[in-house]
C-alpha cells in the first residue's frame, strides 16, 4: 500500500506508539490532526477496530434509530460544508492537482466545462457525501444500505464481518468497497477500490488511490453526522477531514418518497462533451415559444 510522504517525525510513528481514541475536542482542526497521525486510511481504520475491541455486532432489537426521509444539513452543493465558497477547499492538494483545479477554474471562467453527471453518470465516492436530493438509511445487523435519490444510488456497508476483496480480484468502482464495525451506535467505515473523480462540480479530483474511514452517528433526534478523513497519496499531501450532516425532514403527512431516478426521460438531459471541452446538448428542444 502507497504511503504518504513528507509528513514529520512526530506523524510517521508507528499506530501502536499513538493514542487512537479520537480527542475530545472534535474541532476541524483537532479532528484533521487525529487523522494525520496514520500513515493510510487502513491504519486509522484498524486503530479505530482495535481501540473498539473488534466492534460489537447489532441485534434486531438494539438497532439505532436512522429512519426518515433525510436531506443533507449544510453546506449547499459545496463538498466542504465549512467552506461554502467550493472549490478554495482546505484540501492540502498535491502541485499537480492544485495545478489542475487552477486550470479547471481557469476554463470554467471561460464557459468550458463538463461534469460526468451530465450524461446521468452516478457520482461516485466521496462525490456522493455531498450531492443534493433525498436520503434514506436502513440499519440492518450485517449490513447498512446508505440511498441517495440521485441516480438510484446505494451504498452497501457490510458489517458482517467480511474483508475487503482480495488485492487480485479488486477493480475500481463509482462507490467502492465499504466494510465496517459498529462501536456501540457509531458505524465505522472503510472504503477502498474507488474510481478517480472530482469532490464536486468546480471542485478538485481525487485519483484511484483514494481509501476514507467514515463515523456515522446519530447526534440527535433529527441529525445523523459523518466524520470523514480522505486519504490519497496522489492528490493530498496528507489527509484530508470534512463532517457531514444530513438532516430528517418534517413530513406528518408521509408524502415524501423515495422516487426512481432516470434521467434520460427528458430528452434534454442527453448531453455530451465537445471537442474544446465544454458540455452541449444532443437534441434541446425548449424554445421561446415553448417556454410561452
Amino acid at each position: 500500500m502507497k504511503r504518504y510522504v513528507g509528513f514529520s517525525s512526530v506523524l510517521m510513528l508507528s499506530a501502536a506508539a499513538i493514542a487512537t481514541a479520537q480527542p475530545d475536542d472534535d474541532s476541524l482542526d483537532a479532528m484533521t490532526a487525529f487523522g494525520q497521525q496514520y500513515e493510510s486510511a487502513w491504519d486509522l481504520y484498524s486503530a479505530l477496530e482495535s481501540e473498539a475491541e473488534g466492534g460489537q455486532p447489532l441485534a434486531w432489537d438494539d438497532l439505532p434509530d436512522w429512519s426518515g426521509i433525510h436531506t443533507r444539513g449544510r453546506g449547499g452543493l459545496a463538498f466542504d460544508p465549512d467552506r461554502p465558497d467550493g472549490a478554495l477547499t482546505r484540501a492540502p492538494l498535491t502541485p499537480e492537482y492544485q495545478a489542475r483545479l487552477a486550470e479547471a477554474l481557469e476554463l470554467r471562467e471561460s464557459g468550458i466545462e463538463f461534469d460526468p453527471l451530465s450524461t446521468c453518470a452516478p457520482p461516485g465516492f466521496p462525490r456522493w457525501l455531498a450531492e443534493p436530493f433525498l436520503r434514506e438509511f436502513v440499519v440492518t445487523p450485517d449490513q447498512t444500505w446508505l440511498m441517495n435519490e440521485m441516480v438510484n444510488d446505494t451504498r452497501r456497508i457490510y458489517t458482517d464481518g467480511r474483508e475487503h476483496m482480495p488485492e487480485a480480484m479488486r477493480l475500481p468502482l463509482y462507490n467502492g468497497d465499504s466494510i465496517g464495525f459498529w462501536d456501540g451506535h457509531r458505524l465505522v467505515v472503510h472504503t477502498n477500490q474507488l474510481q478517480a473523480g472530482r469532490y464536486q462540480r468546480s471542485h478538485p479530483e481525487h485519483s484511484e488511490q483514494m481509501e476514507t474511514v467514515e463515523i456515522w452517528q446519530k447526534t440527535d433526534e433529527r441529525n445523523i453526522e459523518v466524520d470523514v478523513w480522505m486519504y490519497d497519496p496522489v492528490s493530498l499531501e496528507a489527509p484530508w477531514y470534512v463532517r457531514q450532516t444530513y438532516t430528517k425532514l418534517t413530513d406528518p403527512e408521509q408524502y415524501l418518497r423515495i422516487r426512481y431516478w432516470h434521467c434520460a426521460e427528458n430528452q434534454n438531459n442527453a448531453t455530451f462533451m465537445t471537442e474544446d471541452g465544454a458540455t452541449d446538448f444532443t437534441d434541446f428542444t425548449f424554445t421561446t415559444e415553448d417556454d410561452r
